[in-house]
Protein backbone atom coordinates (compact mmCIF):
# COMPACT_ATOMS: atom_id res chain seq x y z
CA UNK A 1 0.00 0.00 0.00
CA UNK A 2 1.54 3.08 -0.87
CA UNK A 3 1.39 6.17 1.70
CA UNK A 4 -0.15 9.17 0.11
CA UNK A 5 1.84 12.34 0.71
CA UNK A 6 0.43 15.26 2.57
CA UNK A 7 -1.15 17.83 0.79
CA UNK A 8 0.76 20.34 -0.29
CA UNK A 9 0.30 24.18 1.13
CA UNK A 10 -1.69 25.66 -2.28
CA UNK A 11 -3.85 22.61 -2.34
CA UNK A 12 -4.52 23.37 1.74
CA UNK A 13 -5.03 27.03 0.89
CA UNK A 14 -7.44 25.95 -1.64
CA UNK A 15 -9.36 23.49 1.20
CA UNK A 16 -8.92 26.68 3.35
CA UNK A 17 -10.84 28.91 0.49
CA UNK A 18 -14.00 27.04 -0.05
CA UNK A 19 -14.85 25.91 3.37
CA UNK A 20 -16.48 29.51 4.25
CA UNK A 21 -19.99 29.60 3.10
CA UNK A 22 -19.32 33.48 2.66
CA UNK A 23 -16.07 32.92 0.18
CA UNK A 24 -18.15 29.97 -1.66
CA UNK A 25 -21.57 32.73 -2.18
CA UNK A 26 -18.02 35.53 -3.14
CA UNK A 27 -17.36 32.92 -6.08
CA UNK A 28 -20.70 32.30 -7.31
CA UNK A 29 -20.47 35.64 -8.08
CA UNK A 30 -17.78 35.26 -10.63
CA UNK A 31 -19.98 32.62 -12.68
CA UNK A 32 -19.29 33.20 -16.78
CA UNK A 33 -15.74 35.24 -16.31
CA UNK A 34 -17.36 38.32 -14.54
CA UNK A 35 -14.68 40.31 -13.25
CA UNK A 36 -15.87 42.33 -9.70
CA UNK A 37 -14.00 44.67 -7.69
CA UNK A 38 -13.55 44.74 -3.68
CA UNK A 39 -16.68 47.83 -3.74
CA UNK A 40 -19.10 45.55 -6.08
CA UNK A 41 -18.59 42.31 -3.76
CA UNK A 42 -18.79 43.57 -0.49
CA UNK A 43 -22.53 45.68 -2.17
CA UNK A 44 -23.63 42.52 -3.73
CA UNK A 45 -22.82 40.49 -0.40
CA UNK A 46 -23.65 42.91 2.21
CA UNK A 47 -20.33 42.67 3.59
CA UNK A 48 -17.99 45.86 4.66
CA UNK A 49 -15.11 46.49 2.46
CA UNK A 50 -12.55 45.29 4.49
CA UNK A 51 -14.65 42.02 5.13
CA UNK A 52 -14.18 41.50 1.43
CA UNK A 53 -11.59 42.35 0.81
CA UNK A 54 -9.91 39.70 3.27
CA UNK A 55 -12.27 37.19 1.97
CA UNK A 56 -11.20 37.84 -1.24
CA UNK A 57 -7.69 37.97 -0.37
CA UNK A 58 -8.10 34.17 1.41
CA UNK A 59 -9.42 32.88 -2.10
CA UNK A 60 -6.89 34.54 -4.36
CA UNK A 61 -4.10 32.73 -1.68
CA UNK A 62 -6.54 29.42 -2.38
CA UNK A 63 -5.96 29.80 -6.23
CA UNK A 64 -9.85 30.34 -7.05
CA UNK A 65 -9.02 34.14 -8.05
CA UNK A 66 -6.61 36.17 -9.93
CA UNK A 67 -6.58 40.06 -10.18
CA UNK A 68 -5.44 42.35 -12.05
CA UNK A 69 -4.72 46.19 -11.29
CA UNK A 70 -5.82 49.12 -13.41
CA UNK A 71 -4.73 52.50 -11.53
CA UNK A 72 -6.23 52.67 -8.43
CA UNK A 73 -8.85 49.68 -9.15
CA UNK A 74 -8.51 46.01 -8.45
CA UNK A 75 -10.86 43.65 -10.64
CA UNK A 76 -11.08 40.12 -9.15
CA UNK A 77 -11.73 37.08 -11.50
CA UNK A 78 -11.58 33.16 -11.41
CA UNK A 79 -8.63 31.73 -12.15
CA UNK A 80 -9.75 28.00 -14.09
CA UNK A 81 -6.30 27.01 -14.40
CA UNK A 82 -5.11 27.31 -11.06
CA UNK A 83 -8.58 25.78 -9.88
CA UNK A 84 -8.32 22.83 -12.27
CA UNK A 85 -4.46 22.25 -11.00
CA UNK A 86 -5.62 22.03 -7.33
CA UNK A 87 -8.68 19.68 -8.33
CA UNK A 88 -5.98 17.41 -10.10
CA UNK A 89 -3.58 17.93 -6.69
CA UNK A 90 -6.68 16.75 -4.53
CA UNK A 91 -7.46 13.89 -6.84
CA UNK A 92 -4.48 12.08 -6.63
CA UNK A 93 -4.32 12.91 -2.69
CA UNK A 94 -7.77 10.78 -2.49
CA UNK A 95 -7.12 8.29 -5.16
CA UNK A 96 -3.77 7.42 -2.89
CA UNK A 97 -5.72 7.80 0.10
CA UNK A 98 -9.52 6.47 -0.23
CA UNK A 99 -8.97 4.45 -3.34
CA UNK A 100 -12.46 2.98 -4.43
CA UNK A 101 -13.09 -0.99 -3.69
CA UNK A 102 -13.36 -2.86 -6.55
CA UNK A 103 -17.11 -3.37 -5.61
CA UNK A 104 -17.61 -0.02 -6.55
CA UNK A 105 -15.68 -0.36 -9.32
CA UNK A 106 -18.26 -3.01 -10.65
CA UNK A 107 -21.40 -0.89 -9.88
CA UNK A 108 -22.82 0.60 -12.34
Amino acid sequence: MTTPTPLDGPTQDFLKALASETRQQILMLFIGGKELTVGEIATTCGLGQSTASEQLAILRRGGLLTSTRHGKLVRYRADPTAIDARITDLQGYLACCCPPSPADATTP
